[in-house]
């Protein structure tokens, strides 16, 4: 477990346990309350943030309350970050950055960014290049742009019959080593 240095001393990331399930449940639907995320509230959200391909997860805490989530998966067909990446050159494997949320009453507080950061230095210790896509009109866009992500482009995809939605694509800057 770990405190965020620029957050709350009381704010801390840690990975995420199986008995966290229902309070990430619980924060997810202040959210989609507040923010309309996820778009479509999912027939069963413990299951959705848990998906199949699911590598790692982590939670934001403050005060004994998860406020936060973020999970680490594979890429699925049809995935449109990947493939952006993939087709920009990226030479490592994409790995996606996804069901990152942070309660309304803890925003502002950094626990965003660490939890994209923990993603971060969990895919690129898998040899992974982050990657995530975000609806395009959701104001989360910004906050990937200010963290440095490069923008790979739009894409509109087909989410049942009756709905298309713009997705705004992105890539985590690359890492550069150093040397020396």
């Amino acid at each position: 477990m770990t405190s965020v240095p620029s957050a709350s001393p009381a704010l801390t990331i840690r990975p995420r346990t199986p008995a966290d399930l229902d309070a990430c449940v619980s924060a997810l639907a202040l959210v989609h309350a507040h923010s309309r995320y996820p778009v479509d509230w999912p027939a069963q959200p413990a299951a959705w943030l848990s998906p199949p391909l699911l590598l790692a997860a982590w939670v934001a805490e403050r005060d004994g309350r998860i406020v936060g989530h973020a999970a680490l998966c594979r890429g699925e067909d049809g995935d449109a970050a990947p493939r952006l990446w993939a087709a920009r050159g990226g030479t490592v494997p994409a790995v996606c950055v996804n069901r990152l949320f942070v309660a309304p009453e803890a925003r502002g507080l950094g626990g965003g960014a660490a939890l994209v950061e923990r993603a971060v230095g969990e895919a690129r210790s898998r040899g992974l290049h982050p990657v995530l896509d975000v609806v395009a009109a959701d104001p989360a866009a910004v906050f990937y742009a200010r963290l440095g992500w490069q923008d790979l482009g739009l894409v509109d995809q087909r989410w049942g019959p009756d709905q298309v939605v713009s997705l705004r694509c992105f890539a985590a800057p690359v890492s550069v080593e150093r040397t020396g």
